[in-house]
């Protein structure tokens, strides 16, 4: 069986990233880049796939772990029958270089350790070569070379290289990983005890300018600190998530790679950073957005590479088993090439928040803006495949239109604050759009607003009307939707499901846990409701579910009570982060 996924804790440098188990395990490295081939794979595969271990060699009797306060440095706690031990785990924002820091610390007593580094390029496939250096060793396949740099003697054996030490109290041992690509040198060692301090000091500089200060200060630094190492810095772009082909559904095909920048996360995101203070990071994401979306709108991504790049061809990797045997893996996502209605919606409400926080106007803004909407003066009236993204035949969902309203809205407002030229014929079209949407997107035997015109399914990302501005929190037709909601897309412990699955819709098979942002969505609307205790009670029972270092994936499952699909996921860090400031309002 493989390691829970909440077992994980993410490290990175805002280039890279990394997941470190609680047995002291690094299962999976991006190196040099999210979307990068050059990583370990053993969440999608097995062990032999890639893996870097340090740990005791005598049984565990307790395992501590956390975050050095406002940083993504992790120190865990190891205590044996020999004493104990503590692992820092790091990686260093502001090196060139992508450097893994692994530094151990003796506590109390003589404890025996190991170490096993099983270096695995191209998710698994390719062993690379591996020689002797004066301080470790190197790994070469292709265009990639990594160095391990440590004070400790290593071997080889069966393709796999390892130590073993003892480590005393107060004695501190180093392991340096470095990627560089193979046609250059090896760059300079570092002083670990430098980067270390530099690399806490990075850290609480940034914290320190969240401007959060409510009831939930720890968990909402704990969530920004998470979206900021999710962040590409060199291009300002966001990915959802670190990992691919983390499960929905234990043993299940929906499997997919979100390595990727989905410009839907534009609106909720920049909201959460702009909130928080960071209006830096908010530039940089709308500047990423604007180079990505270049071109004619009709070829408009509904999610990019972290550099902007616009084809990222699937691809299942059939030599991985998957996580916990949950096949296909995946990398690259089709969905890319879907026609989604909504993102037009995401990218003029991201356009407009960014101008209402101050950020100075874009030379290309109006002009990318003109052009969408021209775009949709007719495109609002095709099908799509909607904000799942399913794998079935598109339809007219009621969020896809609804977040054309959103986009024309914008536009409106826009036009009122003297920020784009007027144009009557959208608003005209505005209350065109909004009408259709009241009048085929309800229904009444329901009392509930349904998943696309004409159909009997729920769907959560109804929810997001109040949120959006379409309809008043208080509005009849909202309040039967959240009942109708509450009653079958709810569980019995209070988590929401994105949509009554049916293969004949999605095109996958039935079954996934329950989607975090749908539950925080929910908690949003009590909020607006006036139901302020029922959101306090939902966001805190949301609380509960994070891991011992407060993350979160995409799903969560109920009955199992584990977390389910790719890890960390920033949609439900979003989630957090607005829910707080909309619960401390």
């Amino acid at each position: 069986m493989s390691v829970p996924i909440e077992d994980y804790a993410l490290i990175g440098d805002c280039k890279t990233a990394a997941l470190v188990s609680k047995q002291g395990s690094i299962d999976w490295l991006c190196l040099p880049h999210f979307d990068s081939a050059a990583c370990f794979a053993s969440l999608v595969g097995t062990p032999e796939n890639g893996h870097w271990t340090i740990a005791p060699v005598a049984p565990i009797r307790s395992v501590r772990r956390r975050y050095r306060e406002l940083t993504l440095i992790l120190e865990t706690e190891f205590e044996t029958e020999q004493g104990t031990v503590l692992v820092i785990d790091f990686m260093t924002p502001s090196d060139e270089s992508p450097d893994l820091v692994r530094l151990v610390v003796g506590k109390s007593g003589c404890v025996q350790m190991k170490m096993e580094l099983v270096i695995r390029f191209d998710y698994g496939s390719v062993i690379p070569w591996v020689e002797s250096t004066d301080h470790g060793i190197s790994a070469i396949a292709g265009p990639d070379m990594v160095s391990l740099r440590t004070e400790v003697p290593l071997r080889g054996e069966n393709l796999h290289t390892l130590a073993d030490f003892t480590v005393s109290p107060g004695q501190q041992i180093s392991f340096d990983l470095t990627w560089f690509p193979s046609n250059r040198h090896e760059p300079s060692p570092l002083d670990i005890k430098q980067v270390l301090t530099a690399t806490e000091h990075w850290w609480n500089e940034w914290s320190s300018r969240c401007k959060y200060q409510g009831e939930w200060h720890d968990a909402v630094i704990r969530s920004l600190i998470t979206l900021k190492a999710l962040t590409f810095e060199p291009t300002g772009a966001i990915v959802a998530a670190p990992t691919t082909s983390l499960p929905e559904r234990i043993g299940g095909v929906r499997n997919w790679d979100y390595r990727y920048c989905w410009v839907r996360d534009a609106t909720l995101t920049l909201d959460a950073l702009l909130n928080a203070g960071y209006v830096e990071e908010a530039k940089s994401w709308r500047d990423w957005l604007m180079r990505a979306v270049a071109g004619h709108p009709s070829e408009l991504n509904i999610a990019y590479g972290i550099r902007g790049e616009r084809r990222l061809t699937e691809l299942e990797l059939p030599w991985l088993v998957g996580y916990d045997g949950s096949a296909p893996v995946r990398i690259g996502n089709a969905a890319y090439s879907q026609f989604q209605l909504d993102i037009f919606g995401e990218v003029a409400d991201t356009l407009f928040h960014c101008r209402q926080a101050g950020l100075g106007p874009m030379k290309r803004r109006e002009g990318v803006m003109g052009s969408l909407l021209k775009f949709l003066e007719t495109a609002w009236e095709k099908p799509d495949e909607g904000i799942w993204e399913v794998r079935g035949p598109r339809r007219h969902f009621t969020h896809s239109k609804m977040m054309a309203w959103v986009a024309l809205d914008r536009a409106v407002k826009a036009m009122g604050q003297g920020w784009m030229p007027y144009n009557e014929a959208w608003g005209t079209l505005r209350d065109r759009v909004h009408a259709q949407v009241c009048a085929s997107g309800f229904d009444s035997d329901l009392n509930s607003f349904v998943q696309f015109y004409g159909s009997k399914h729920l769907d959560a990302s109804i929810l997001m009307m109040p949120l959006v501005g379409f309809l008043p929190a208080k509005d009849p037709r909202i309040v039967g939707t959240i009942a109708a909601i509450e009653k079958h897309l709810m569980s019995s412990d209070g988590f929401v499901a994105r949509y009554t699955t049916d293969p004949d819709v999605d095109g996958l098979p039935h079954g996934e846990g329950a989607f975090l942002p749908c539950t925080f969505w929910l908690a949003d609307n009590y909020v607006l409701q006036g139901r302020r205790e029922d959101g306090v009670r939902m966001f805190e029972r949301l609380l509960k579910i994070r891991n011992d270092v407060g993350l979160l994936a995409e799903e969560y499952d109920p009955v199992e009570k584990r977390l389910l699909g790719n890890f960390p996921q920033a949609f439900s860090h979003v989630g957090l982060v607005n829910t707080a400031f909309g619960l401390s309002r």
